[in-house]
Protein backbone atom coordinates (compact mmCIF):
# COMPACT_ATOMS: atom_id res chain seq x y z
CA UNK A 1 0.00 0.00 0.00
CA UNK A 2 1.42 3.04 -0.81
CA UNK A 3 0.52 6.76 1.10
CA UNK A 4 -3.44 7.57 0.86
CA UNK A 5 -3.50 5.41 -2.06
CA UNK A 6 -3.66 1.35 -3.18
CA UNK A 7 -5.90 -0.89 -1.64
CA UNK A 8 -7.17 0.79 0.97
CA UNK A 9 -8.34 3.96 -0.81
CA UNK A 10 -11.98 3.02 -1.19
CA UNK A 11 -13.76 3.65 -4.31
CA UNK A 12 -16.03 7.01 -4.17
CA UNK A 13 -18.81 4.97 -5.71
CA UNK A 14 -19.74 4.69 -1.67
CA UNK A 15 -20.68 8.03 -1.80
CA UNK A 16 -23.23 7.14 -4.50
CA UNK A 17 -23.96 4.11 -3.09
CA UNK A 18 -24.80 5.28 0.47
CA UNK A 19 -26.62 9.27 -0.18
CA UNK A 20 -29.70 7.54 -0.51
CA UNK A 21 -29.63 5.89 3.03
CA UNK A 22 -28.43 9.06 4.41
CA UNK A 23 -30.19 11.43 3.05
CA UNK A 24 -28.81 14.87 1.82
CA UNK A 25 -26.79 16.09 4.73
CA UNK A 26 -24.00 13.36 4.45
CA UNK A 27 -23.52 11.55 1.16
CA UNK A 28 -22.16 8.35 1.44
CA UNK A 29 -22.80 8.07 4.85
CA UNK A 30 -24.49 4.96 6.67
CA UNK A 31 -23.10 3.00 9.79
CA UNK A 32 -19.65 2.08 9.00
CA UNK A 33 -20.51 -1.10 10.23
CA UNK A 34 -21.25 -2.14 6.82
CA UNK A 35 -24.52 -0.98 5.28
CA UNK A 36 -26.05 -2.52 2.04
CA UNK A 37 -24.04 -1.08 -1.05
CA UNK A 38 -21.60 0.19 0.92
CA UNK A 39 -17.82 -0.95 -0.06
CA UNK A 40 -15.70 -0.89 3.38
CA UNK A 41 -12.36 -2.54 3.14
CA UNK A 42 -11.04 -5.17 5.75
CA UNK A 43 -7.95 -3.55 7.42
CA UNK A 44 -7.72 -6.86 9.87
CA UNK A 45 -10.36 -8.75 11.95
CA UNK A 46 -12.77 -6.86 13.34
CA UNK A 47 -11.49 -3.63 11.83
CA UNK A 48 -12.69 -1.79 8.35
CA UNK A 49 -12.09 1.09 6.56
CA UNK A 50 -13.90 3.50 4.28
CA UNK A 51 -14.38 7.29 2.42
CA UNK A 52 -16.76 9.50 2.17
CA UNK A 53 -17.33 13.09 0.78
CA UNK A 54 -19.33 15.59 3.09
CA UNK A 55 -21.01 18.55 1.96
CA UNK A 56 -20.94 21.05 4.45
CA UNK A 57 -21.19 24.86 4.56
CA UNK A 58 -17.77 25.64 3.52
CA UNK A 59 -17.50 23.20 0.56
CA UNK A 60 -16.71 19.49 0.20
CA UNK A 61 -15.20 17.57 3.51
CA UNK A 62 -13.64 14.01 2.76
CA UNK A 63 -13.31 11.41 5.71
CA UNK A 64 -11.43 8.84 6.49
CA UNK A 65 -13.30 6.24 8.57
CA UNK A 66 -12.13 3.28 10.82
CA UNK A 67 -14.66 0.52 12.27
CA UNK A 68 -13.58 -0.85 15.26
CA UNK A 69 -15.38 -4.01 16.29
CA UNK A 70 -14.92 -4.34 20.26
CA UNK A 71 -17.29 -7.18 20.65
CA UNK A 72 -14.76 -9.26 18.44
CA UNK A 73 -12.40 -11.12 21.24
CA UNK A 74 -9.36 -10.51 18.64
CA UNK A 75 -9.76 -6.73 18.51
CA UNK A 76 -8.54 -4.35 21.54
CA UNK A 77 -8.10 -0.35 21.25
CA UNK A 78 -5.11 0.94 23.60
CA UNK A 79 -3.67 4.40 23.82
CA UNK A 80 -0.41 5.08 21.74
CA UNK A 81 2.41 7.06 23.36
CA UNK A 82 5.81 7.78 23.04
CA UNK A 83 6.61 6.05 26.17
CA UNK A 84 6.21 9.51 28.22
CA UNK A 85 3.95 11.99 29.00
CA UNK A 86 5.74 14.86 27.76
CA UNK A 87 6.93 13.94 24.63
CA UNK A 88 5.90 13.33 20.83
CA UNK A 89 6.19 11.41 17.95
CA UNK A 90 4.19 10.84 14.65
CA UNK A 91 1.37 8.75 14.87
CA UNK A 92 2.52 5.97 12.23
CA UNK A 93 5.68 5.66 14.53
CA UNK A 94 3.74 5.01 17.74
CA UNK A 95 1.27 2.70 15.98
CA UNK A 96 4.62 0.42 14.49
CA UNK A 97 6.68 0.63 17.50
CA UNK A 98 3.32 -0.97 19.55
CA UNK A 99 2.24 -3.05 16.63
CA UNK A 100 -1.28 -1.75 16.21
CA UNK A 101 -3.03 -2.29 12.98
CA UNK A 102 -4.44 1.21 12.79
CA UNK A 103 -4.69 4.46 14.52
CA UNK A 104 -5.67 8.17 15.07
CA UNK A 105 -3.77 10.93 16.64
CA UNK A 106 -5.57 11.98 20.14
CA UNK A 107 -6.08 14.65 22.49
CA UNK A 108 -4.96 18.33 22.47
CA UNK A 109 -2.03 19.56 24.03
CA UNK A 110 0.70 21.89 25.09
CA UNK A 111 2.02 22.45 21.78
CA UNK A 112 3.79 26.16 22.30
CA UNK A 113 4.71 28.37 25.03
CA UNK A 114 5.16 31.75 23.48
CA UNK A 115 3.11 33.78 26.06
CA UNK A 116 6.43 32.27 28.65
CA UNK A 117 9.55 33.22 26.61
CA UNK A 118 12.25 31.17 28.08
CA UNK A 119 9.71 28.26 29.38
CA UNK A 120 9.78 25.08 27.30
CA UNK A 121 6.55 23.31 25.69
CA UNK A 122 6.58 20.07 27.11
CA UNK A 123 4.24 18.49 24.28
CA UNK A 124 1.89 17.21 27.32
CA UNK A 125 -1.50 16.86 26.86
CA UNK A 126 -4.79 18.46 28.25
CA UNK A 127 -6.47 15.72 29.58
CA UNK A 128 -6.13 12.48 31.66
CA UNK A 129 -4.79 9.81 30.29
CA UNK A 130 -4.84 5.71 30.69
CA UNK A 131 -2.36 3.17 29.20
CA UNK A 132 -2.83 -1.19 29.51
CA UNK A 133 -4.61 -0.04 32.48
CA UNK A 134 -2.29 2.14 33.85
CA UNK A 135 -2.80 6.11 35.15
CA UNK A 136 -0.69 8.13 33.48
CA UNK A 137 -2.06 11.84 34.10
CA UNK A 138 -4.12 14.26 35.01
CA UNK A 139 -6.13 17.25 33.76
CA UNK A 140 -4.93 20.22 33.57
CA UNK A 141 -7.17 23.09 34.90
CA UNK A 142 -10.26 24.48 31.79
CA UNK A 143 -8.14 27.55 31.54
CA UNK A 144 -4.79 26.02 31.17
CA UNK A 145 -5.75 24.15 27.98
CA UNK A 146 -5.04 24.57 24.48
CA UNK A 147 -7.32 24.04 21.67
CA UNK A 148 -10.76 25.48 20.83
CA UNK A 149 -13.67 26.30 23.32
CA UNK A 150 -15.37 23.57 25.76
CA UNK A 151 -18.79 22.96 24.88
CA UNK A 152 -20.71 24.77 27.86
CA UNK A 153 -20.85 22.10 30.67
CA UNK A 154 -17.96 19.80 29.85
CA UNK A 155 -14.41 20.07 30.98
CA UNK A 156 -10.80 19.02 30.65
CA UNK A 157 -11.58 16.18 32.68
CA UNK A 158 -13.35 14.94 29.82
CA UNK A 159 -12.24 11.23 28.75
CA UNK A 160 -13.08 8.66 25.82
CA UNK A 161 -12.11 4.89 27.62
CA UNK A 162 -12.64 1.46 27.09
CA UNK A 163 -13.21 -0.13 30.33
CA UNK A 164 -11.46 -4.00 31.29
CA UNK A 165 -15.49 -5.26 30.15
CA UNK A 166 -14.28 -4.55 26.42
CA UNK A 167 -16.87 -1.20 26.31
CA UNK A 168 -16.27 1.95 25.24
CA UNK A 169 -17.46 5.19 27.81
CA UNK A 170 -17.30 8.92 27.62
CA UNK A 171 -16.81 9.39 31.37
CA UNK A 172 -14.96 11.88 33.33
CA UNK A 173 -11.67 11.36 35.34
CA UNK A 174 -10.75 13.43 38.53
CA UNK A 175 -7.45 12.86 40.58
CA UNK A 176 -8.12 11.65 43.99
CA UNK A 177 -4.03 12.02 45.65
CA UNK A 178 -2.41 13.44 48.84
CA UNK A 179 1.05 13.73 50.73
CA UNK A 180 1.56 12.87 53.73
CA UNK A 181 4.57 13.72 56.45
CA UNK A 182 4.66 14.33 59.83
CA UNK A 183 3.72 18.34 59.07
CA UNK A 184 0.51 16.88 57.78
CA UNK A 185 -1.59 16.02 54.44
CA UNK A 186 -1.82 17.69 51.97
CA UNK A 187 -3.91 17.21 49.10
CA UNK A 188 -2.49 16.63 45.32
CA UNK A 189 -3.64 19.33 42.80
CA UNK A 190 -1.35 17.48 39.91
CA UNK A 191 -0.34 14.39 38.36
CA UNK A 192 2.56 14.46 35.72
CA UNK A 193 0.46 17.50 34.02
CA UNK A 194 1.89 20.73 32.11
CA UNK A 195 0.02 23.22 34.57
CA UNK A 196 -1.02 22.73 38.31
CA UNK A 197 -3.79 24.56 39.82
CA UNK A 198 -2.84 28.07 41.94
CA UNK A 199 -2.23 27.11 45.13
CA UNK A 200 -1.49 23.46 44.55
CA UNK A 201 1.41 20.42 44.81
CA UNK A 202 1.66 18.48 41.81
CA UNK A 203 3.49 15.04 41.36
CA UNK A 204 5.54 14.15 38.79
CA UNK A 205 7.01 10.39 38.26
CA UNK A 206 9.04 8.67 36.23
CA UNK A 207 6.04 8.48 32.88
CA UNK A 208 6.60 12.53 33.11
CA UNK A 209 9.77 12.01 30.78
CA UNK A 210 12.50 14.39 30.91
CA UNK A 211 11.30 17.70 30.45
CA UNK A 212 11.25 21.30 32.17
CA UNK A 213 8.68 21.22 35.25
CA UNK A 214 8.77 24.85 34.67
CA UNK A 215 5.55 24.82 32.80
CA UNK A 216 3.63 23.65 35.60
CA UNK A 217 4.04 26.85 37.49
CA UNK A 218 2.96 29.21 34.90
CA UNK A 219 -0.58 30.72 34.15
CA UNK A 220 -3.45 30.50 36.36
CA UNK A 221 -6.72 28.41 36.65
CA UNK A 222 -8.39 30.67 34.26
CA UNK A 223 -5.52 32.31 31.97
CA UNK A 224 -3.19 30.32 30.56
CA UNK A 225 -1.41 33.56 29.47
CA UNK A 226 -0.77 34.59 32.73
CA UNK A 227 2.90 34.89 33.98
CA UNK A 228 5.25 31.95 35.93
CA UNK A 229 4.48 32.09 39.55
CA UNK A 230 7.20 33.99 41.69
CA UNK A 231 6.90 31.52 44.35
CA UNK A 232 7.43 27.77 43.36
CA UNK A 233 9.36 24.93 45.24
CA UNK A 234 10.35 21.49 44.45
CA UNK A 235 10.98 18.23 46.53
CA UNK A 236 12.59 14.96 45.43
CA UNK A 237 10.89 11.51 47.65
CA UNK A 238 13.16 9.01 46.93
CA UNK A 239 11.44 5.65 48.62
CA UNK A 240 9.57 7.39 50.63
CA UNK A 241 12.04 10.15 51.46
CA UNK A 242 13.27 13.54 51.22
CA UNK A 243 16.21 13.45 49.64
CA UNK A 244 16.74 17.04 47.55
CA UNK A 245 14.73 20.51 47.49
CA UNK A 246 15.06 23.67 45.33
CA UNK A 247 13.13 26.72 44.71
CA UNK A 248 12.88 25.79 40.93
CA UNK A 249 11.43 23.40 39.25
CA UNK A 250 13.83 21.29 37.81
CA UNK A 251 14.11 18.85 34.46
CA UNK A 252 15.84 15.32 33.92
CA UNK A 253 14.38 11.39 33.84
CA UNK A 254 12.77 10.79 36.57
CA UNK A 255 13.71 7.55 38.34
CA UNK A 256 11.20 4.72 38.60
CA UNK A 257 10.08 4.59 42.67
CA UNK A 258 11.21 8.45 43.01
CA UNK A 259 8.75 11.27 42.92
CA UNK A 260 9.11 14.45 42.15
CA UNK A 261 6.70 17.01 44.38
CA UNK A 262 6.40 20.50 42.54
CA UNK A 263 4.36 23.64 44.36
CA UNK A 264 3.21 27.08 43.70
CA UNK A 265 2.26 29.82 46.26
CA UNK A 266 0.11 28.14 49.18
CA UNK A 267 1.42 24.80 47.85
CA UNK A 268 5.26 25.73 47.56
CA UNK A 269 4.87 26.96 51.43
CA UNK A 270 3.60 23.67 52.65
CA UNK A 271 6.63 21.37 50.88
CA UNK A 272 9.04 23.81 52.54
CA UNK A 273 8.07 22.26 55.58
CA UNK A 274 9.39 19.24 54.43
CA UNK A 275 12.74 18.46 56.42
CA UNK A 276 16.05 16.49 54.34
CA UNK A 277 15.48 12.80 55.16
CA UNK A 278 11.45 13.47 56.26
CA UNK A 279 9.10 10.45 55.42
CA UNK A 280 6.64 11.21 53.17
CA UNK A 281 3.34 9.05 51.37
CA UNK A 282 2.13 10.40 48.12
CA UNK A 283 -0.64 8.95 46.96
CA UNK A 284 -2.73 9.69 43.86
CA UNK A 285 -5.24 7.75 41.49
CA UNK A 286 -7.93 8.96 38.99
CA UNK A 287 -11.75 8.72 40.32
CA UNK A 288 -13.82 7.52 37.37
CA UNK A 289 -17.55 9.85 37.37
CA UNK A 290 -20.06 7.29 35.77
CA UNK A 291 -18.62 3.73 36.60
CA UNK A 292 -16.96 1.53 38.89
CA UNK A 293 -15.44 -1.01 36.04
CA UNK A 294 -11.57 -0.23 35.72
CA UNK A 295 -10.69 1.78 32.62
CA UNK A 296 -7.61 -0.27 30.22
CA UNK A 297 -7.57 2.90 28.14
CA UNK A 298 -8.37 6.70 28.13
CA UNK A 299 -7.76 10.07 26.94
CA UNK A 300 -9.16 13.33 27.02
CA UNK A 301 -10.77 15.75 24.73
CA UNK A 302 -14.58 16.85 24.43
CA UNK A 303 -17.92 15.22 24.08
CA UNK A 304 -20.07 16.75 21.29
CA UNK A 305 -22.56 13.90 21.22
CA UNK A 306 -24.37 12.33 24.74
CA UNK A 307 -27.49 10.11 24.54
CA UNK A 308 -27.38 10.29 20.55
CA UNK A 309 -28.15 14.28 21.02
CA UNK A 310 -25.30 16.96 20.33
CA UNK A 311 -24.69 18.93 23.15
CA UNK A 312 -25.69 23.10 23.09
CA UNK A 313 -23.29 25.44 22.01
CA UNK A 314 -21.46 23.67 19.97
CA UNK A 315 -19.42 25.66 17.73
CA UNK A 316 -21.62 26.26 13.89
CA UNK A 317 -18.86 29.23 12.76
CA UNK A 318 -14.94 27.75 12.33
CA UNK A 319 -14.20 24.94 9.95
CA UNK A 320 -11.59 23.00 10.24
CA UNK A 321 -9.96 19.74 9.64
CA UNK A 322 -10.93 17.22 12.18
CA UNK A 323 -10.25 13.88 14.32
CA UNK A 324 -13.43 12.66 16.14
CA UNK A 325 -14.29 8.80 17.59
CA UNK A 326 -18.01 7.82 18.08
CA UNK A 327 -19.28 4.88 20.16
CA UNK A 328 -21.70 3.26 18.74
CA UNK A 329 -23.87 -0.23 19.25
CA UNK A 330 -24.04 0.39 23.06
CA UNK A 331 -20.00 0.96 23.59
CA UNK A 332 -19.50 -2.35 21.64
CA UNK A 333 -17.95 -0.50 18.40
CA UNK A 334 -15.76 2.79 17.94
CA UNK A 335 -16.11 4.61 14.73
CA UNK A 336 -12.46 6.75 14.09
CA UNK A 337 -12.80 9.75 11.91
CA UNK A 338 -10.14 11.90 10.10
CA UNK A 339 -10.98 14.78 7.82
CA UNK A 340 -8.69 14.66 4.83
CA UNK A 341 -6.16 17.77 5.19
CA UNK A 342 -5.28 17.96 1.08
CA UNK A 343 -5.82 21.58 -0.37
CA UNK A 344 -9.57 20.72 -2.00
CA UNK A 345 -10.42 19.67 1.40
CA UNK A 346 -9.06 21.74 3.71
CA UNK A 347 -12.19 23.94 4.49
CA UNK A 348 -13.31 21.09 6.79
CA UNK A 349 -16.21 20.70 9.33
CA UNK A 350 -17.27 23.06 12.57
CA UNK A 351 -18.02 20.83 15.64
CA UNK A 352 -21.52 21.10 14.99
CA UNK A 353 -20.99 19.32 11.79
CA UNK A 354 -19.00 16.75 13.06
CA UNK A 355 -21.44 15.89 15.61
CA UNK A 356 -24.06 15.34 13.12
CA UNK A 357 -21.71 13.76 10.91
CA UNK A 358 -20.98 10.80 13.60
CA UNK A 359 -24.29 10.52 14.83
CA UNK A 360 -25.45 9.96 10.45
CA UNK A 361 -22.53 7.00 10.76
CA UNK A 362 -24.46 5.67 13.78
CA UNK A 363 -22.54 6.60 16.92
CA UNK A 364 -24.77 7.33 19.89
CA UNK A 365 -21.86 9.25 21.40
CA UNK A 366 -19.35 11.08 19.86
CA UNK A 367 -15.34 13.05 21.33
CA UNK A 368 -13.23 15.36 19.81
CA UNK A 369 -9.70 15.05 19.44
CA UNK A 370 -6.98 17.22 18.29
CA UNK A 371 -7.38 18.71 14.82
CA UNK A 372 -5.58 21.07 11.95
CA UNK A 373 -2.19 19.75 11.67
CA UNK A 374 -2.75 16.85 14.40
CA UNK A 375 -5.21 15.02 12.48
CA UNK A 376 -3.24 11.54 11.18
CA UNK A 377 -4.89 8.53 10.70
CA UNK A 378 -2.66 5.36 10.01
CA UNK A 379 -3.52 1.71 8.86
CA UNK A 380 -1.49 -1.51 7.73
CA UNK A 381 -2.34 -3.35 5.02
CA UNK A 382 -2.55 -7.18 5.32
CA UNK A 383 0.90 -8.61 5.11
CA UNK A 384 2.90 -4.54 5.62
CA UNK A 385 5.87 -4.45 7.51
CA UNK A 386 4.51 -0.67 8.46
CA UNK A 387 1.44 1.35 8.29
CA UNK A 388 0.76 4.18 5.86
CA UNK A 389 -0.90 7.51 6.37
CA UNK A 390 -4.72 7.49 5.15
CA UNK A 391 -5.53 10.91 5.21
CA UNK A 392 -3.35 13.91 3.52
CA UNK A 393 -2.10 15.55 6.90
CA UNK A 394 -3.23 19.25 6.28
CA UNK A 395 0.71 21.08 7.31
CA UNK A 396 2.04 18.53 4.54
CA UNK A 397 3.82 16.02 6.40
CA UNK A 398 2.64 13.96 10.28
CA UNK A 399 2.94 16.13 12.92
CA UNK A 400 4.07 14.71 16.13
CA UNK A 401 1.88 13.93 19.16
CA UNK A 402 1.70 13.18 22.31
CA UNK A 403 -0.68 10.23 22.28
CA UNK A 404 -3.54 8.46 19.81
CA UNK A 405 -5.48 5.70 20.24
CA UNK A 406 -3.96 2.27 18.29
CA UNK A 407 -6.46 -0.37 17.50
CA UNK A 408 -4.70 -4.18 17.47
CA UNK A 409 -5.84 -6.80 15.96
CA UNK A 410 -4.70 -10.98 15.94
CA UNK A 411 -5.53 -13.35 13.29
Amino acid sequence: MTGRGGRLRTALTVVAAWSALAGTALLGAAPASGAEGATDTAIAPGVEYTQLDIPAAKGVAHAHVLSVDLGDPRVRVDLLYPGAVASRAPVSQLADSRGAVAGVNGDFFNITETQHPGVAATGATVGPAIASGHELKAAVPNGQRFGPALPPGTTTEDVLGVGVDRRARLDSMALDGSVRSREGQWPLGGLNQYALPEGSIGAFTADWGSVSRVRATCGTDTSRAAPCSSDTYEVTVERGRVVSADNTPGSGAIAPGTTVLVGREAGAQQLRKLSMGESVVVRHRLVAEATRIPYRFALGGYPMVVNGSPLPGLDNTTSAVRTAVGIAHDGRRLLLLALDGAPEFRSGLTIAEVAQTMRQLGSEEAFSLDGGGSTTMVAREPGAAAVSVLNHPSGGAERPVPNGIGVFSRP
